[in-house]
This record gives structure tokens, C-alpha cells and sequence, in this order.
């Protein structure tokens, strides 16, 4: 049964449930709410861990390492009981190993660990992932942390993302799932994005590269929250449209490229892990009003 640790300090509080490793809330100190609440009238994620993929696989079955087995959409760890290895007032770590049920469809030994760390008026969460194998392990890794929009107290305001960059990433769509080879143009200007519904109603916007290291996702003359990523290249953003949460998600990897390798290794920006070793990803979310 699934049970939850809750880590806090005098500006934030943060429940994280074993199932997944998943973030249930985020909340300042003055009681605003900054995490999707996982209403399933619009989606019952919050903020799940991505692995041993990033987005879909062809016909929902993984190739990997001569290995053929069926994967849902983003891999297993968001659907698998994670087991608490340590916990503090501000800090917790939750572990998934390797067992027979995650071999039987990724062949890999393997230990993936997610903490959750607050200091002042931010939010890292971080995933370790090592190599137990003694071959070298592919795989994509990726954060999909659902953000309120609009953010507290801005329901009027229009909603920017800002890249710290500056930059205008080329934009990609999805193609039954799969990643279109088509590049786009960006939507952003001089690294900023003003949000529409409108824009997700061809699922979501991936920038496989150029986004940078950090951004700013926020109000008009209000609250925002500022993002650092670490060890992630590719970035997206999504919602269903009329819902009232943006999606934030940094990945080191993505779903499988339409008419492209049906297997793990060929995709894009595919982890390749070799064998003791031990990989981090992670993001920082940061309130600024």
C-alpha cells in the first residue's frame, strides 16, 4: 500500500507518495498551492518520474538490447511502488531496484533513486540512476511536474515562459505519439513564450534542443517560479486544453521518432550508462512572488 512523506520548512511543504516517487503537492507558507492537484476530470498526474523512456514506444512495445516487451507510455517507474530510504525534515529518498517484474520488460539491473529536497523558497527533485548491469544500460529519463495555471492569485494575468537563454528552439510535434522529424518553427521570440490553450490542441510542445538550462514560467506582474535543470536537453510543455495546469518537463530523452529505430538505443538524446555507473538529472523550481 501506498503511503506518503511529507518534507517542509517555514516557506514550503511538499507531499511525496511512495507510488512513484510522485510529488503530491507543493505549498508556500502562505498557503497557496502550486502543484496540479490531479483532478481526473483532466488528468490524474501530478508530477510523475519518467523511465526507462521518455514518451511512447512503436505499438507500445520497447526494443531494447535484443529484448521486445510491451511498455506503456513513459515507462513503469510512475506506476511502481517505490520503497523509502531516507527522510528528513527537508529532504526524502525513495528507490526503485531492479526486480524480476521490471526485467521481464527492460532486461537491465538497475537502481532508480528520486529525492526531494527543499532550502528556503525552493524545490529540487532529483533522480540518481546506476548501472548494476555489467553491459551498458540505454535508457531516457524525464521529469512531467504539472504546475497550476493559473499560477495563485492570477487568474486574470496573462502566462509567460521565459527562456533564461533567450533563445528560439525549434519546436517538434507528435505524430501518433511518436516524435515528428519535422522541425518547426519556434513559437518563442527572444526567448519568450506568451501561453493560449490553443497552442496545445496538437498535444504537446517539444523542444528537443536549444531551450537551455533554465527558465521562468509566470504571471504578468505576478507569481512565477523559476526552473534550473541539470543533465536535461530537451524540454516540453503541455496541458489538454481548458485545463487548468501547464506541464514543465525537462528529459534527457524522448519518445521514438516516426519512421526512425523502433529500438531504445537509436532514439534521440538515449541515455548510454555504462556498467558501476551512476547518472543525476535534476530540476529546481524556485517561488518568486
Amino acid at each position: 500500500m501506498s503511503s506518503t512523506v511529507r518534507i517542509a520548512n517555514q516557506f514550503l511543504t511538499v507531499d511525496v507518495s511512495s507510488l512513484g516517487a510522485e510529488m503530491q503537492s507543493l505549498t508556500s507558507g502562505d498557503g497557496r498551492s502550486w502543484v496540479w492537484n490531479g483532478d481526473a476530470a483532466f488528468w490524474t498526474g501530478r508530477s510523475p518520474i519518467l523511465f526507462p523512456m521518455v514518451g511512447k514506444a512503436p505499438n507500445d512495445t520497447l526494443k531494447v538490447a535484443g529484448h521486445s516487451a510491451p511498455m506503456a507510455q513513459h515507462g513503469f517507474a510512475r506506476r511502481s511502488e517505490f520503497a523509502l530510504a531516507s527522510s528528513s525534515e527537508t529532504s526524502c529518498r525513495y528507490e526503485l531496484a531492479a526486480s524480476e517484474t521490471t526485467k521481464a520488460v527492460y532486461p537491465f539491473d538497475f537502481l532508480l533513486a528520486v529525492i526531494h529536497s527543499i532550502e528556503g523558497q525552493a524545490l529540487t527533485v532529483a533522480a540518481e540512476v546506476t548501472n548494476r548491469d555489467r553491459r551498458p544500460m540505454p535508457f531516457g529519463l524525464g521529469f512531467h511536474a504539472a504546475f497550476v495555471w493559473p499560477l495563485p492569485g492570477a487568474a486574470d494575468k496573462q502566462h509567460t515562459v521565459t527562456l533564461d537563454n533567450g533563445a528560439e528552439p525549434p519546436l517538434v510535434r507528435l505524430e501518433g505519439g511518436l516524435i515528428s522529424p519535422k522541425r518547426l518553427a519556434s513559437p518563442f521570440k527572444a526567448g519568450s513564450l506568451v501561453l493560449d490553450h490553443s497552442m496545445f490542441e496538437q498535444d504537446a510542445m517539444i523542444f528537443p534542443e536549444g531551450a537551455g538550462t533554465g527558465l521562468r514560467y509566470g504571471a504578468e506582474a505576478g507569481p512565477a517560479i523559476h526552473f534550473n535543470f541539470e543533465n536535461l536537453p530537451n524540454l516540453a510543455l503541455w496541458t489538454k486544453p481548458g485545463a487548468p495546469f501547464l506541464c514543465v518537463e525537462p528529459w534527457h530523452g524522448t519518445a521514438a521518432e516516426n519512421g526512425g529505430s523502433d529500438d531504445l538505443e537509436g532514439r534521440p538524446y538515449t541515455m548510454m550508462l555504462a556498467a558501476g555507473e551512476t547518472a543525476r538529472f535534476s530540476f529546481t523550481a524556485k517561488i518568486l512572488a
